[in-house]
């Protein structure tokens, strides 16, 4: 039986050429553009292995990973990015990716780490390992690991530009509970302003600059 595979990036294009480059060894179950869609789709389709990017609009590539593993612990999860920050790699693995693929790799590299996750090891590419090895050593974070997954959720939305009106409807929560959630993280991260926040959000790779 071939192994289904479901992508997640949020240009049409990627996806649709990761599929033609894919289809040959393995069964693309389909593609989606954000991470709540992934989320979504993971939980509804049980994919083998999921490939996403980090940079996704709603919620990020490593929070998506991070609520597949915890409802779908046995599905795969590969991260193809343009990011090549140590301490991104860190954060993927820490959220549970078993690869670390850079989109610049040679095409191959990919379905390396598709086959090497599969046998229960880790992939990371080449390109990123010494870096990596390096950071690990030196035990450097990105302070994402002192915020709960419900306050990375509302970060990210508040550095989409989001109101907190619109954070609390996305999330299914009252706009008082998001302004805790968002006060909470300004004492815990020592931010004074929202704009201290979205830099947080930069630094932590939940959105681009």
């Amino acid at each position: 039986m071939a192994v289904t595979v479901l992508l997640a990036d949020d240009h049409a294009i990627v996806s649709q050429g990761l599929e033609a480059l894919l289809r040959p060894r393995f069964d693309v179950v389909g593609h989606v553009r954000d991470g709540r869609a992934l989320v979504a789709a993971a939980e509804t389709l049980s994919p083998d292995v999921v490939v996403t990017d980090i940079s996704m609009p709603g919620l990020n590539g490593l929070e998506a990973i991070r609520q597949i593993k915890k409802s779908k612990p046995g599905i795969v999860t590969i991260v193809l990015t343009m990011h090549t920050e140590p301490t991104v790699v860190s954060e993927a693995l820490k959220a549970g990716a078993s690869g670390y693929v850079v989109k610049t790799s040679a095409v191959e590299e990919l379905g390396t780490a598709v086959q090497e996750a599969l046998k229960g090891r880790t992939y990371i590419t080449p390109l990123l390992a010494t870096d990596l090895f390096s950071l690990l050593i030196e035990g450097a974070s990105s302070g994402s690991d002192r915020l709960t997954p419900r306050q990375r959720e509302v970060l990210q939305l508040i550095a989409e530009g989001r109101t907190m009106k619109e954070v609390a409807t996305i999330l299914s929560i009252s706009p008082r509970t998001a302004e805790s959630h968002k006060y909470d993280m300004m004492e815990v991260l020592g931010c004074k302003t929202t704009a201290d926040l979205i830099h947080h959000a930069i630094n932590m790779n939940m959105v681009s600059p």
